[in-house]
């Protein structure tokens, strides 16, 4: 990657330059932080081009008036032949206007960067493990899964496009009575293969995706288990039915274009004797000790409830309600036990951890979370970063109506059947227009809807239309190489005003662990754009062709070529296609 700085980090590190002129001159404390520092466009445009709060966020240290702060910020600012003004607002915050060379400059960064465009070192090549999805492998992925299987994925792309080394991983659920419950449903499709008639009972998995598993297994086996007890079967027909479900998983979030580095198998750690080293060292630094648990709080016990002296992880050290079994009273651990075990794991090869989550996991975030501190922080380190991101629901509409359709599945709609219906691109963009944490219908209408109100259209014909422009103006013998720059008005610089904000997007997402913030910037990105396009359709002078003036017209078509480069770069961290034409 280049050195190349964008416009931002280049303002950023003018200010801080300034302030560090200011602690050599005794106007700010020696040791001064300018940590909380920011630079950001204004609320309103028309305050400024970047305003910074470096007075406010310094003066008390300082000893200082904000505003008496801020002029002799601003004193050395204005000192800059690129920055027009610098004005204090309100109690201390300090407005820049900048020329329009400053812009100028950053068109043609956009146009040098090309593809690297808003890549960051920010992350330091810090590992960071991101787990997602991690449904239990029991059937083909479905719609619950979309949404966490999106945000996910695309929160891996945005942290190594901001500098972070990523880990991609998938917590496979194998250890637990649900794939039990698989196996006995096979068992049925495979007696089905062999000839019989059966009967699905309630409680087993009823799909047809069972039907070519229990195929596989007839053709392996014969008969051989049609009539036989349970304990001589399960194990092989478990172990079988999971690798059959994980392929049809990996190929299901194939489809959506997401593939994870890392499989770790719940059961394989368990069998591993990790989970049982977990306790152990636990035990070792006293974060684990044999307790009784309390009575249920706020109802009388359960008649049959007696105080049972179980390993309980001393969660209330680090902020739980109540400290947590790891055990069961039969000996089997919990499911927070093997989540604190695989956790353990995970923190040994990073630097931080990011899980998503569905929302109705939201009552074991306390606990994981104190279990990773402790984990991370037992030899007197700080404890390494950890975030769960809670992800809702998502409903299907169409018509006005919930949407069903897949006798496949049973009774859930499939991934795979959605993204057959309106394709990997739509699914993927709409499910990263609203947060994760809020609730979310998916319209089938409405997301193929051609219309300003559909985000993953408005974005996506935005850059069709500039590719449309630059295909027509090449036929016409336009281009926009050796483009005079200073052609463009106010009108232009505002599109290159939202471009530039980009750098800064994608390390504020990356922060934040919020991709949603990326395609909330493209639709903004992309309304500009239109809104500049449409001034041409009243006034041929303000279109991007304009025939009688081949210098404006090449000026505007290099505007048009780096808007576009920083629409295709933004939909590369969603994992979004740029179209060429709609």
């Amino acid at each position: 990657m280049t050195e190349t700085k964008t416009l931002y980090s280049a303002y950023a590190e003018l200010i801080e330059s300034v302030l560090a002129d200011l602690v050599g001159e005794g106007v700010l404390p020696a040791g001064t932080s300018f940590a909380n520092v920011t630079l950001e466009p204004p609320r309103d445009a028309s305050h400024g081009d970047l305003a910074t709060n470096a007075a406010m966020v310094l003066a008390k240290g300082a000893g200082m008036n904000p505003r008496a702060l801020a002029e002799a910020i601003t004193a050395k600012l204005s000192a800059n032949p690129a920055i027009t003004s610098a004005e204090i607002a309100g109690p201390g915050f300090i407005n820049l206007r900048l020329s329009p060379g400053a812009w100028l400059e950053e068109l043609a960064t956009i146009a040098q960067l090309g593809a690297d465009y808003g890549r960051s070192d920010m992350g330091g090549e810090r590992v960071v493990n991101v787990e997602y999805v991690s449904a239990n492998p029991t059937g083909p992925m479905h719609m619950g899964h979309c949404r966490g299987a999106v945000v996910g994925d695309a929160l891996a792309s945005l942290l190594e496009f901001a500098g972070h080394r990523v880990i991609r991983e998938y917590y496979v659920n194998d250890a637990g009575a649900q794939v039990d419950v698989l196996a006995r449903s096979v068992h049925l499709r495979y007696r089905e293969a062999l000839g019989e008639d059966i009967t699905i009972p309630e409680g087993l998995y009823p799909g047809d995706y069972l039907v070519p598993v229990g195929q596989a297994l007839a053709a392996e086996f014969g008969d051989k288990y049609a009539a036989a007890p349970e304990s001589e079967w399960l194990i092989a027909f478990r172990t079988r039915a999971v690798a059959a479900m994980m392929d049809m998983i990996r190929a299901d979030l194939a489809t959506l274009g997401i593939k994870h580095d890392l499989f770790s198998s719940e059961a394989e750690l368990q069998a591993s004797g990790k989970v049982d080293a977990a306790e152990q060292w636990l035990r070792e630094h006293d974060l684990v000790y044999d307790g009784v648990l309390e009575a249920p709080k706020g109802k009388a016990p359960p008649e049959d409830w007696e105080p049972v002296e179980l390993p309980l992880f001393r969660s209330t050290k680090f902020g739980d309600d109540q400290d947590r079994p790891i055990k069961k009273s039969n000996g089997a651990w919990t499911y927070f036990g093997a989540d604190l075990a695989y956790h353990f794991q995970k923190a040994q090869d990073a630097d931080a951890l990011v899980d998503i989550w569905g929302a109705d996991h939201a009552g074991t975030v306390k606990r994981i979370k104190a279990a990773v501190a402790a984990l991370t922080s037992a030899e007197g380190g700080a404890p390494k970063p950890f975030e769960v991101k809670l992800v809702q629901m998502v409903q299907l509409m169409k018509g006005g109506q919930p949407f069903k359709m897949s006798k496949r599945a049973g009774n859930f709609v499939t991934l795979a059947d959605v993204v057959d219906m309106v394709g990997k691109d739509v699914v993927r963009f709409t499910m990263l227009t609203r947060k994760p944490d809020a609730q979310m219908d998916f319209d089938f209408d409405k997301v193929v809807e051609a219309s300003k109100d559909n985000p993953v259209f408005y974005v996506q014909y935005a850059h069709a239309r500039i590719r449309s422009t630059l295909r027509k103006a090449a036929e016409a013998g336009f281009a926009p190489s050796g483009a005079a720059l200073d052609r463009l008005g106010e009108e232009e610089l505002d599109l290159v005003r939202r471009a530039a904000q980009f750098p800064r997007e994608i390390e504020a997402a990356a922060r934040a662990r919020e991709p949603h913030r990326i395609a909330f910037y493209l639709y903004d990105l992309a309304a500009d754009l239109h809104s500049f396009w449409n001034l041409g359709n009243d006034r041929v002078e303000k279109r991007f062709i304009v025939e009688q003036d081949s210098s404006m017209t090449a000026a505007r078509l290099f505007l048009a070529d780096a808007i576009g480069q920083v629409i295709r770069n933004g939909l590369g961290v969603l994992g979004v296609e740029a179209v060429e034409m709609m």
